[in-house]
């Protein structure tokens, strides 16, 4: 907004110093640098938010795990509620298939080891592809402001030659490859800066969402390993046993383990 008012403001016969007239002045060298970080910054949005969008599905599936799954009467029942291709989904069924091979193995395994080994194996595949993309966010990050430092040296030297062609150059001869020298580094830190800072907030909540799966494939772990009668507190159903009041009579029984006490005089 503010270049083509300048541009319209300049008087005749001046160079015009904006921002496309500064890439001119760098040639093939300055709009290729510029081609370079254009696709990294459109690169690292375009990944932000498809990572954001694929995270809060995840997210979603966990609440109707803790609201509903674990109040069926079995694992297949449970999965039923879920998603079909969903992260939950994806461990529930690794985890009855593991139970179905393990019957099948001519080498004797323990069916603990072997479950834990299936459950993780599924739970590495799902952090996996919760990490792709989260790479290019870091090379971009650590590689663009050198980018930008590429056109800040190719900009300077334009600057040094035409000074050193002149013997004497005006300041209208050095402002255009200097000030295209300035823009590219302010360039590669505006894309540097975003991509940073969005690789570290995935990642961080990537690590949440990989604890909340770990704990699930704990539950179902146990749930597997115990035939049901393992699972998590918060989703036992039924109410919890409380002791009977002492009956006075002449024998009565004690509510601690249910040992007999003889009866007081």
């Amino acid at each position: 907004m503010l270049t083509p008012i300048l541009a319209a403001g300049a008087p005749a016969g001046q160079p015009n110093f904006g921002f496309f007239e500064a890439l001119q002045q760098g040639g093939a060298i300055a709009f290729t640098t510029l081609g370079i970080l254009v696709i990294m910054s459109v690169g690292s949005f375009y990944i932000l938010f498809t990572k954001l969008v694929e995270q809060q599905k995840i997210m979603n599936q966990a609440k109707r795990v803790r609201a509903s799954f674990w109040q069926s009467n079995s694992l297949r029942e449970g999965a039923a509620k879920l998603e079909k291709n969903s992260a939950y989904r994806q461990i529930v069924d690794d985890g009855l298939a593991a139970q179905e091979q393990h019957g099948k193995l001519t080498d004797p395994v323990e069916a603990h080891d072997w479950l834990h080994g299936s459950l993780a194996r599924s739970e590495a595949a799902i952090n996996s592809k919760l990490n792709g993309g989260l790479a290019f966010l870091a090379t971009v990050g650590a590689t663009s402001p050198f980018v930008g430092l590429f056109g800040t040296v190719v900009g300077i030297y334009r600057a040094l030659v035409k000074i050193g062609a002149a013997g004497q150059a005006a300041i209208g001869d050095v402002a255009g490859p200097v000030g295209e020298a300035l823009i590219m580094t302010a360039i590669g830190l505006v894309v540097a800066v975003p991509a940073v800072l969005a690789y570290n907030w995935l990642q961080r909540r990537n690590k949440g969402i990989a604890e909340d799966l770990s704990a699930f494939s704990n539950d179902v772990l146990g749930f597997l390993a115990s035939n049901g009668a393992v699972r998590p507190a918060a989703a036992a159903r039924g109410p919890v046993p409380t002791a009977k009041p002492v009956t006075t009579g002449s024998t009565t029984a004690g509510q601690a383990g249910g040992v007999p006490t003889a009866p007081r005089s």
